[in-house]
């Protein structure tokens, strides 16, 4: 088991215009200590529009102390002065994200079910992997990918010490067995955003108090 609680790594839903600032101050306010990262995911804008969008976002993050991950893009990372970065395997280095963001930055990277892809993260000085997806999720289209097993947590958790996210589809009636395998957080997309955040913070605050 891992000696610190599972916490809540919250994913933005592709729309973040309207009241979504408003709908993200309720579900931090909801999640005090429970929620400490927040990653911004868009596609399909280009960087100035999406810097525009983020603004209100971050200033949310930063009032509630969360850290503001960019997903994807070591550019837009580095102009919004983001917490870090969170790359896909087709996303870049590590290493060079490091370069470019600096010493402080958390740097995240997608391990899908692959070890040996966590490993190499890892040496390449990645602060957290993230194993999924471990359910179906509308979030991330994975189609027949393989899946990550609750085996899996356990023996990383146990051989390293770099914090492992778990993510896919993961709501609070199915992330038990998650946490008790000692994943250090749980990144969750529609579960929170796909009806009332402020509740559905709650239920996963009920499932890792």
């Amino acid at each position: 088991m891992s000696d610190t609680a599972t916490q809540l790594y919250l994913i933005s839903p592709l729309e973040v215009g309207g009241d979504f600032p408003q709908r993200l101050e309720r579900a931090l306010g909801a999640g005090k200590g429970l929620v400490t990262a927040f990653q911004y995911r868009v596609k399909g804008l280009d960087q100035h529009e999406a810097a525009r969008l983020a603004a209100p976002l971050q200033d949310i993050c930063a009032a509630h102390d969360v850290a503001f991950i960019v997903n994807d893009s070591v550019p837009l990372a580095k102009r919004l002065k983001a917490d870090g970065v969170h790359l896909g395997q087709d996303d870049g280095d590590p290493k060079q994200a490091r370069e470019a963001l600096g010493r402080d930055a958390q740097i995240g990277v997608t391990c899908h079910a692959s070890m040996h892809l966590a490993m190499e993260a890892g040496e390449a000085g990645a602060d957290y992997v993230a194993f999924g997806a471990f359910f179906e999720s509308t979030t991330k289209d994975k189609g027949d990918a393989e899946r990550p097993t609750i085996d899996m947590i356990e023996r990383w958790v146990q051989l390293f010490e770099i914090p492992l996210v778990a993510i896919g589809g993961i709501t609070p009636e199915n992330c038990g067995p998650l946490v008790e395998a000692g994943a250090d957080f749980l990144a969750v997309s529609g579960a929170v955003w796909n009806g009332d955040e402020v509740a559905a913070i709650e239920a996963f605050t009920k499932q890792l108090g």
